[in-house]
């Protein structure tokens, strides 16, 4: 197992309503149950592949506090998802708060120092991200981005005419998606996402998602 055997925590149920009062967000995910290996698979590995977070388990998403019926029902599905679900297999922390003759489960998910964490479903790999209070998939780009972060080799870049046509641009529109630079120089859109991607991994530029749209622009433009 990537977690030892839940602990009851130093917690107090008080500290607990009031992390809970602060509702779901980046960093906090709240679960009445694990109903599927593969779902809190999703959530567990959002959590790692982007700044790391807690879920709590017995929580209801109006915040109402519930707990767990079947404890270890809820530790195998959990279990099988971080060692089974998870690509490599998800390191976690989880402690139990008694609760009204019921537990709450915490779960701590730190970020990853290699990334980026798969979730294995119908023999497919699939990454996903944290975005304010949802777990998404992440896009080919992003999944590059988050490989270059750990990467030990460093991050090159040329800077010949297609990347001088891209700054001129930027410079007078603020943002660019891959199929516009694609056109902007006449290049596939393949090429023209490795070439977004090495620039941000090289901290030239930044991504961004805007109403489920994926764009660049300069680090030094506020989005």
């Amino acid at each position: 197992m990537s977690f030892e055997h839940p602990v009851t925590s130093n917690m107090s149920v008080g500290a607990l309503k009031r992390l809970v009062k602060t509702g779901e967000g980046t960093y906090l995910e709240f679960k009445r149950l694990i109903s599927s290996p593969e779902k809190i698979a999703r959530e567990l590995v959002a959590f790692a592949n982007t700044r790391g977070g807690t879920m709590l388990i017995g929580v209801d998403d109006d915040k109402k506090l519930i707990g767990i019926d079947s404890y270890y029902e809820q530790e195998f599905l959990l279990d099988k998802a971080v060692n089974y679900c998870c690509i490599p297999p998800l390191p976690i922390i989880v402690e139990t708060v008694p609760y009204k003759e019921k537990e709450i489960m915490v779960v701590h998910v730190k970020e990853a120092e290699i990334k980026p964490h798969y979730v294995e479903q119908d023999g497919k790999r699939y990454v996903y991200i944290r975005e304010k209070d949802k777990s998404v998939q992440a896009s080919k780009e992003v999944e590059r981005v988050l490989i270059n972060s750990t990467s030990t080799s460093g991050i090159r870049f040329e800077y010949g005419p297609n990347e001088q046509k891209l700054f001129r641009y930027l410079q007078e529109y603020q943002r660019i998606s891959v199929r516009e630079f694609s056109n902007l120089v006449n290049i596939s859109p393949r090429r023209s996402s490795r070439i977004l991607v090495s620039l941000v991994s090289a901290g030239v530029l930044r991504l961004f998602n805007h109403e489920k749209k994926e764009y660049f622009t300069l680090t030094s433009e506020i989005v």
